[in-house]
């Protein structure tokens, strides 16, 4: 049974605790989570029940989730909308596919996805090593994790905070954060545990876990969208190749298309465990733009990070254009 509110506070007192990024975090199973999603991680873990046809979009926050939503809801169901009818068109993409402990089971809920129809797609930002069972063992659904370098998955994130409001702009906050972020406590955090999580999942059975770097989808995005369709098992017929509807659904799924849509810039808001303007989802989305916020020093210390946490695990990431 889910925990009720009471029940959820007293136990959330027990997990060791820290402050940072103006929230409190606690550590649970060895990550760490805002207080207002932990609950929403407990919840799904407890109740959700998987079918063989899910599709589980897996990211750390500011890692290209909109745009993965946004990539995995127009391949499935390109038959089902022509691209001038396209959903995405006029809905911000975290609507249409949404996620698990922010949405669905946010705050203790359990909604009743069973009528939703195969197949389903579904976003979360849990670590693979919180996954319930019912993902991980007793089914053959699909995951893909899209993994973003560290020094832009910070930077994206603290506009995105101090764009909603979230987080203070001033040159001690931002040490603070930065500080915390290298000592893994950040939304979901550490880093480097969720994204091995995932790249040693996606080794062991690359059947059941896709595992793709942002950096390569920016590179060469057509190439991405037939490797995820035929992952999730929609892939494209010679014919649709032929009559460039690959280059069409990235095209539609572009940050260029997507930012200026009135559906995704004129004062929409999430909703999720937290109020976020559905602009603030659409900012750059460039490979490198970290080098025009973090200084040498700190970019080292990130950089020096990745290799201590990634050696030897075969993991490597892209940090410039």
């Amino acid at each position: 049974m889910e925990k009720k509110d009471d029940q959820f506070e007293e136990f959330f007192k027990t997990l060791p605790q820290k402050h940072a990024c103006g929230s409190l975090f606690a550590q649970y199973k060895g990550f760490w989570f805002d207080g207002a999603f932990l609950h929403g991680v407990i919840t799904f873990y407890n109740h959700f029940e998987a079918h063989n046809s899910d599709i589980i979009l897996a990211t750390i926050p500011k890692a290209g989730t909109t745009w993965l939503k946004a990539l995995t809801f127009s391949i499935v169901n390109r038959k089902k909308y022509s691209i001038p009818d396209s959903p995405l068109l006029f809905n911000n993409p975290h609507l249409l596919v949404p996620f698990l402990e922010a949405s669905l089971y946010n705050k203790g809920k359990v909604p009743n996805v069973k009528s939703i129809p195969s197949p389903r797609i579904f976003a979360t930002h849990i670590p693979l090593q919180c996954l319930p069972n019912t993902i991980l063992g007793n089914s053959s659904c699909r995951i893909i994790y899209l993994c973003r370098n560290p020094l832009d998955l910070f930077t994206s994130s603290i506009h995105f905070l101090i764009q909603n409001g979230l987080f203070p702009q001033e040159p001690e906050s931002m040490d603070g954060a930065f500080e915390s972020f290298c000592e893994g406590i950040f939304q979901y955090g550490p880093f480097w545990d969720h994204m091995l999580g995932y790249w040693e999942a996606s080794i062991k059975d690359s059947n059941k876990v896709l595992f793709l770097k942002y950096e390569d989808l920016k590179r060469d995005i057509n190439s991405f969208v037939k490797k995820i369709a035929e992952f999730m098992g929609y892939g494209f017929s010679q014919l649709e190749e032929d009559e460039g509807m690959v280059e069409q659904v990235a095209k539609l799924c572009s940050l260029e298309t997507l930012k200026y849509l009135d559906c995704n810039n004129k004062g929409g808001s999430s909703h999720s465990v937290i109020k976020v303007a559905f602009r603030s989802f659409f900012r750059k989305g460039k490979v490198g733009d970290w080098a025009n916020f973090l200084t040498p020093t700190m970019a080292k210390r990130l950089e020096d990070l990745m290799k201590e946490k990634f050696k030897d695990t075969g993991l490597t990431l892209t940090i410039h254009d």
